[in-house]
């Protein structure tokens, strides 16, 4: 992609309106906590203490807001505490620049590093990193200082006791996503009436899998509708696709696809029933067709053979989930997956414990090709050389040059370019509103401080349809925080203007000096994929070979690490599609062939998995060879493409070779399936194998295309395409 074309991207992603529920009652909860402090300071204390606690409670109210499995209280708690030590340690460095500068860059690159845990923690610290460049203008003294520090942190509590006291949707994130896992794999079986080869995202399940982690605290009071349909629609998926899929279940054409259809409208039917049951909390129906569709006759089934199986099998899963909608959050009627009471939940760490799991990931991410890493410098650079160069400039509050930098970076390329250009979007738009007000109202200090609380209400409700939208009513309360304390219009929104351009500037600057890159990791993320999903196929053929507990356990391990790998990949290739670098070593189309190569080869040993024998099943002796064949493949072909390498698959072709067609029809699925993923193989290698001669003009070709592509554009003859 090229930098006009990445810029056209910029703008239009950061002024996008995101389509998205809102929640007014969790903003009216925020706004409510920002007025508790606000009111009291100003009307007991002063106007700079009443800053202090709207900057406490606005910044907690807004973590709340973010990602995140635990208590919201919690993350509150946390960003109190957070924003409190950074006021209170910059105030005690705030002398002299010799000794603020250096705690600066330190803390700004510790707050870039938080990224390492997750996106709420980076973008909680970001904040933290505000506080410091923002109160140390304040105090005077090293107690006031202390007060200021415990103002903020009570801003962090009344947030708190608000959640607790005033529950909205109590457990309604992990419901809304084991609800979407579910009604994702009802939209994959209404895709596979019509395609039986369809693509499935995986991501609903894995963030199901996040939110279903939990404490041991939270697991007594989780309630009984999250204990057991995650596992049910991890179950359900491979079923349905083998149930679709022309080569090992129902027939292309005739009455055995007919009712397959008929199957998979009926699954997704049931699986939507039990999605709005347990998003709501309360009992849902299904249609009576649905019903009388997944009464499997044994004497009139034109379903056969392996189709057969998985049929009675997706019934039997669909009772299941029949008995959920039927029960919504009913105590005591929700199945829950079978073993030990101990193991019936995910163990998230406590938050004493979640201190060596913070260790082991920043420790991870120190090294210097690491987005995250290179994230922290530019971080530490940015915010130090912005607070130098705004307290230069013949300008008032100069930090805000140096936090507006600071709140718009993000690890990649597209989200800091975005938000920098939705920043200075929303910044115009919310001091040009603020202004406006002010002159027609000519409000006092406390009209000025229920004006804020307004724009901070109105701020939390659209956090989540844009950053420029959200950032209007953030500027806005920032300029009647202001005119709380006396300050101007005619002082500060000018100030506000050039001070966000100058750190948008920087920050945008930053990341081209320093940048990190994805397009040279593509090769690595593909041979990561591509390494896992050969482990989860072996671990897939072990379990037929001899199946056992601990072989079902290996699965569902290679399983999830494939998952994550893929994950890994994809974040990786769109962010690649969005930055303005030239393909190396993956040009774009031989990227996107290797991904439907490896997508087709992970649905391989989906539809695999989906006929995995009990434990008392007959063994299959040709499948351990396979799988060990399978597995030094694509651990060897990994390392090919991770060093611009064709790969081969010498062994596995042997192996197939020798797979003898076996007498029993079990065998023989297995056998074709194991055809299906020598197949998907052989298209990644097509895609990613190039002669010599190709390996010096592939870059030429690739930007010959690219020409191609921005010219039809220009003069619309043929259609865009997102990404080169």
């Amino acid at each position: 992609m090229t930098w006009p074309r990445a810029f056209r991207e910029v703008v239009r992603s950061g002024l996008t309106i995101e389509e998205t529920r809102l929640e007014p009652l969790l903003a009216l909860r925020a706004a409510a906590g920002v007025a508790i402090v606000i009111g009291p300071a100003l009307w007991l204390v002063s106007p700079a203490y009443a800053a202090s606690a709207a900057l406490g409670a606005y910044s907690a109210g807004g973590a709340t807001f973010q990602r995140s499995w635990r208590p919201r209280k919690v993350v509150a708690l946390g960003a109190g505490a957070g924003l409190a030590l950074s006021t209170f340690v910059g105030y005690l460095a705030a002398g002299r620049l010799v000794t603020f500068l250096p705690l600066l860059a330190v803390w700004a690159f510790a707050a870039g590093m938080a990224w390492a845990v997750g996106s709420t923690a980076g973008i909680v610290a970001a904040t933290t990193v505000g506080s410091m460049l923002v109160t140390v203008t304040l105090p005077t003294s090293v107690g006031r200082a202390l007060e200021h520090a415990g103002v903020i942190a009570l801003g962090g509590v009344t947030q708190a006791v608000l959640i607790l006291l005033f529950p909205i949707r109590r457990w309604g994130a992990h419901r809304d996503a084991l609800a979407d896992a579910l009604a994702a794999v009802a939209d994959y079986a209404r895709r596979l009436r019509h395609d039986p080869t369809a693509p499935f995202d995986p991501d609903p399940l894995m963030t199901a899998r996040d939110a279903a982690a939990v404490t041991p605290s939270q697991a007594r009071t989780r309630p009984p509708v999250l204990h057991g349909p995650r596992g049910l629609a991890e179950r359900i998926r491979p079923v349905v696709a083998a149930l679709a899929d022309p080569d090992v279940g129902a027939p292309a054409e005739g009455p055995g696809r007919d009712r397959a259809r008929e199957l998979l409208d009926a699954a997704a039917d049931v699986l939507d029933a039990a999605a709005r049951s347990i998003r709501r909390g309360t009992p849902a129906e299904v249609r009576p067709e649905s019903m009388d569709a997944l009464r499997v006759d044994e004497e009139h089934e034109v379903l056969e053979g392996p189709a057969r199986q998985a049929a009675e099998r997706l019934v039997e899963l669909l009772g299941e989930a029949l008995e959920i909608a039927g029960s919504g959050c009913a105590r005591g009627r929700t199945p829950t997956p079978p073993g030990p009471a101990d193991a019936r939940f995910l163990v998230r760490p406590t938050m004493l414990r979640l201190v060596p799991v913070v260790v082991r990931a920043v420790r991870r991410e120190t090294r210097r090709d690491s987005p995250v890493f290179r994230h922290a410098v530019r971080l530490a650079a940015v915010a130090t050389l912005g607070y130098l160069i705004a307290a230069r400039l013949p300008l008032g509050h100069g930090y805000w040059a140096p936090i507006a930098s600071v709140m718009v970076m993000r690890p990649d390329f597209h989200r800091t370019y975005a938000r920098a250009v939705a920043r200075l979007a929303g910044t115009l738009a919310g001091v040009a509103l603020a202004t406006g007000v002010v002159r027609a109202l000519g409000p006092d200090a406390h009209v000025s401080g229920a004006l804020a609380v307004v724009s901070a209400g109105l701020s939390y409700t659209l956090n989540r349809t844009g950053y420029a939208y959200s950032q209007c009513f953030t500027a806005a309360y920032v300029v009647f925080l202001l005119g709380m304390g006396g300050q101007a219009w005619e002082q500060t929104v000018p100030e506000r203007v050039v001070l966000t351009l100058l750190g948008g500037a920087l920050a945008m600057l930053a990341y081209v000096v320093f940048p990190a890159w994805e397009t040279p990791r593509l090769p690595g993320r593909l041979a990561d994929w591509l390494a896992a999903n050969g482990r989860y196929a072996a671990a897939v053929l072990r379990d037929y070979a001899e199946p056992t507990r601990e072989h079902h356990a290996d699965l569902r391990r290679a399983l999830l690490e494939s998952r994550e790998a893929r994950a890994a990949w994809q974040e990786a290739y769109d962010r690649a599609r969005q930055e303005p670098v030239r393909p190396r070593g993956l040009t774009s189309r031989e990227a996107q062939e290797a991904q439907e190569a490896l997508k087709g080869f992970g649905r391989a040993a989906m539809l695999m998995e989906s006929h995995v024998p009990r434990a008392d099943s007959r063994v299959i002796p040709e499948a351990e060879r396979f799988a060990e064949a399978l597995e030094a493949d694509t651990a060897k072909a990994a390392v090919a493409v991770r060093e611009h390498r064709n790969p081969h698959w010498g062994r596995v072709e042997e192996a197939l070779h020798a797979w003898q067609d076996a007498a029993d029809q079990g065998s023989q699925v297995v056998r074709r399936e194991a055809e299906l993923e020598k197949r998907a193989l052989e298209d990644l290698a097509t895609a990613v194998s190039r002669t010599p001669l190709e390996r010096d003009v592939g870059s030429a070709r690739e930007e010959q295309r690219v020409r191609a592509t921005l010219a039809a554009e220009g003069n619309g003859s043929g259609p865009a395409h997102r990404g080169g």
